[in-house]
């Protein structure tokens, strides 16, 4: 029987991110996969002129409460944008009451890039999301949201191997069992991750494509967890999800007007060719 996912994040209703990447991804995989949306958005806040935002954070223990009289629950829970600290703590609650025994919570802790939290997040929602660390079994950080789970100082660019094993013994330290830690450079040609797996560090490198994209983070998240719940390993997962990414902004990269995002629909065949034939 195939696994059944949870996904926890908002839709954004266009702009190719959160929700509207992972369920068709997901699903490429084979693996059933049923959403939990935190948030409904006119358009994901990057580029677009004003957005609408409508918060489920009251909507959620209520679906909690028929999910448990319809004994439902999942192999996987897997997180991404989460409004709000009390989000947090539904996750939580959901995977203390629906993941089944031997299930992983996977943690995409979106809340910051390139130095800085995304607009709406405070210090006390990263304290929170410290929690949802320790709770997690795999996490998926940028470099920006590593430090400020950590403390470390971020940096930007290239950087050499301690610093990421530093970041990644910090993770470690906060309660985190394994890691992904995307964005990692070591040269302005190639970049990749730093993948942890409770024991040792390995990384994974691909070429650098200079166009900057919305929605990949979300994407390469909803990549890595598809392909380690059909059985890949850690460090198998983690490249599957960098080559994905790839192929994403390969497809995009001379359409100027698609600001928005990167065409994933042109890359789902990646996905379908390895874990479907």
């Amino acid at each position: 029987m195939e696994k059944r996912i949870l996904t926890v994040q908002d839709i954004s209703c266009v702009g190719q991110c959160s929700l509207t990447v992972a369920l068709p991804i997901l699903s490429a995989f084979g693996l059933e996969t049923a959403v939990l949306p935190t948030a409904v958005l006119s358009t994901h806040t990057g580029g677009f002129d004003g957005w609408t935002f409508l918060d489920a954070t009251d909507e959620l223990p209520k679906i909690f409460d028929k999910w448990e009289k319809n004994k439902i629950d999942f192999d996987c829970v897997y997180t991404g944008y989460l409004g709000s600290a009390k989000q947090i703590e539904y996750v939580c609650e959901c995977k203390d009451r629906f993941l089944r025994s031997g299930g992983e919570l996977i943690v995409d802790p979106v809340m910051a890039d390139n130095g800085m939290l995304y607009p709406g997040f405070d210090d006390a929602f990263v304290e929170e999301m410290k929690s949802l660390v320790k709770k997690s079994d795999i996490i998926l950080p940028n470099i920006t949201q590593a430090c400020f789970l950590t403390g470390a100082q971020y940096k930007d660019g290239c950087c050499d191997k301690d610093y990421y094993e530093d970041l990644i013994a910090k993770l470690s330290k906060a309660g985190a069992k394994k890691i992904v830690l995307t964005g990692v450079s070591f040269s302005p040609d190639k970049l990749g991750v730093a993948v942890w797996d409770g024991e040792k560090i390995e990384y994974h490198f691909e070429d650098f494509i200079n166009r900057r994209s919305h929605g990949t983070g979300d994407i390469y998240a909803s990549a890595f967890t598809g392909a380690y719940e059909k059985g890949e390993s850690l460090l198998s997962a983690a490249a599957f999800a960098a080559k994905f990414v790839v192929k994403c902004i390969t497809e995009t990269k001379d359409f100027s007007e698609h600001f928005y995002g990167v065409r994933f629909e042109k890359a789902l065949g990646l996905i379908t060719d390895k874990f479907l034939k």
